[in-house]
């Protein structure tokens, strides 16, 4: 592998699995603070140890999401300095703000919900849940504004070649982000609901064995707390599917006018059609020019509508596309030194089609999974019903993966369908046309093969030790229940145990 091939497994191998932690931590952050909003009105200590629970494995979570994520900085100015130099001056605004503002908030009240339990009144304490679980959503806004700038540069003008930020309000109300942000939001509920079915399940039929074997009746409020839990999972994922739903519309449409080329890979369309149909499946490689004619099975006049909002919209095709692109931007990379081996030769267009077109199919597949499984539980688990099946609970367990994978898929859809570009040109009237970056232009020139792939390795081993990390907290502490996570009762005339509520 060449110097750009190894720079971007880097970043793809560091951002996915920083990634894992981002969806369930924003998630569980807004259910939590709903769990203790709801202790808070009704006094139901049900609430109480939902909360406590819940909010323990999200501090876990959070704890490893700041961890990976640092590392993220540091690539932009190691792996990509050309990239930084190239887009620094819009990127410094979102980023800083996400920085300064959004997670300073969320880390100052984080911590004084952790250690105020019994230090703050109710109120406030609650009060500071909702403000840490609404940072970490504002966060999430800085840093999707920041990454759809690069699907679609508004808000810049060109200064000797470079773009010169003159509107952070463009940025920030930029017409891809408003659409990114709802449809990440809901990919992150979805990840949640799928985390909260998963464990309560196998808390119910841990429950269950352990009331048999003591000879002993379940703790009723225990279970009312797990199978509500449960309930409240699966809800969250049926209405996280609803809205993935309509706002991947959104962002199809937008797609279609500011990114022609991603979505036509998405469907492996090599020719025009009009009317368009949807590919559900291929069989055969997808990547080859008659890539049509291995599609096995499609729905009519859906792409059509997809595109335009009509079923009779004509949809262009990769290769009417290619021409297009080449007499806009060019047929060969510039002959500059610094692309490497990329200087002078020709320029393809074409995402990697594969990739594209079932990346697609897997967020699509892995979402609608995960919202069969919140039906099918609303269904089983009706009026404090569960059922007794014996592979009910691994089921449930497993169910977990699916909205993880269909988040991923989703991302490296968004991300490899826009190659060759890292930051990719705009030809409609809505964006800032001429402002566009090559990949092959944005590794660092500087470093060599050897020393990215020793940055990969090692990355890569030291993530895997913190995944480890990672899933022996999780299943420590969802082991451990309720019991491992409420405060001792207190008895007359005992002192408070300044760590007893930080679990």
């Amino acid at each position: 592998m060449d110097l750009l091939d190894i720079a971007r497994w880097q970043f793809g191998i560091t951002t996915v699995y920083h990634f894992l932690m981002v969806p369930l931590t924003i998630g569980l952050a807004i259910l939590v603070a709903g769990m203790q909003t709801a202790w808070y009105r009704t006094g139901n200590r049900r609430y109480l140890k939902m909360t406590k629970f819940w909010g323990k494995l999200m501090l876990i979570n959070f704890a490893m999401g700041v961890v990976t994520g640092i590392v993220q900085e540091f690539q932009f100015g190691m792996a990509w300095s050309s990239y930084s130099r190239f887009v620094g001056d819009v990127f410094g605004a979102p980023l800083a703000m996400e920085g300064l503002l959004a997670f300073f908030v969320e880390s100052t009240f984080l911590g004084l919900w952790i250690f105020g339990w019994d230090r703050l009144s109710k109120g406030v304490h609650l009060a500071c849940a909702w403000a840490f679980s609404l940072a970490t959503v504002l966060s999430a806004y800085f840093i999707l504004a920041a990454n759809s700038w690069m699907q679609h540069p508004v808000g810049i003008r060109l200064v000797d070649g470079k773009p010169e930020l003159i509107s952070i309000w463009a940025v920030l109300t930029n017409s891809t982000v408003l659409a990114a942000f709802p449809h990440t939001i809901f990919g992150c509920f979805a990840v949640a609901g799928g985390f909260l079915i998963g464990i309560a399940a196998w808390q119910i039929v841990r429950q269950r064995k352990q009331a048999d074997s003591a000879g002993q009746p379940v703790d009723e409020e225990d279970r009312r707390a797990w199978h509500g839990s449960m309930r409240l999972g699966a809800w969250v994922a049926v209405i996280a599917f609803a809205g993935l739903a309509i706002t991947g519309d959104v962002q199809g449409k937008l797609m279609f006018d500011q990114q022609p080329m991603k979505m036509a890979s998405a469907e492996a369309l090599c020719h025009s059609e009009a009317p368009a149909s949807f590919s559900i499946f291929a069989v055969g490689d997808v990547s080859r020019p008659n890539c049509e004619d291995v599609k096995s099975l499609t729905v009519p006049y859906i792409l059509s509508y997809l595109a335009e909002g009509d079923f009779t919209s004509e949809v262009d095709g990769v290769n009417e596309l290619i021409p297009k692109y080449q007499a806009a931007y060019g047929t060969h990379y510039p002959d500059d030194p610094r692309l490497g081996a990329f200087a002078g030769q020709p320029i393809d267009y074409q995402p990697l089609l594969p990739v594209t077109y079932w990346g697609f199919r897997f967020m699509i597949g892995f979402g609608g999974l995960a919202a069969l499984g919140g039906v099918a539980v609303l269904w089983l688990t009706r009026k404090q019903r569960f059922p007794s099946g014996k592979g009910w609970a691994p089921l449930a367990l497993l169910g977990i993966g699916a909205p993880f994978g269909g988040n991923i898929a989703g991302w490296v859809f968004t991300e490899m369908g826009r190659q060759p570009f890292v930051v990719a040109p705009n030809p409609n009237p809505s964006g800032v046309d001429g402002v566009y970056m090559y990949t092959a232009s944005a590794v660092s020139s500087g470093v060599t093969p050897g020393e990215m792939l020793t940055s990969v390795i090692s990355l890569t081993a030291l993530y895997g030790v913190l995944l480890v990390v990672e899933i022996f907290l999780m299943i420590r502490y969802s082991r451990g229940g309720f019991d491992a996570v409420m405060p001792p009762e207190k008895h007359e005339g005992e002192s408070d145990d300044a760590l007893s509520f930080a679990y």
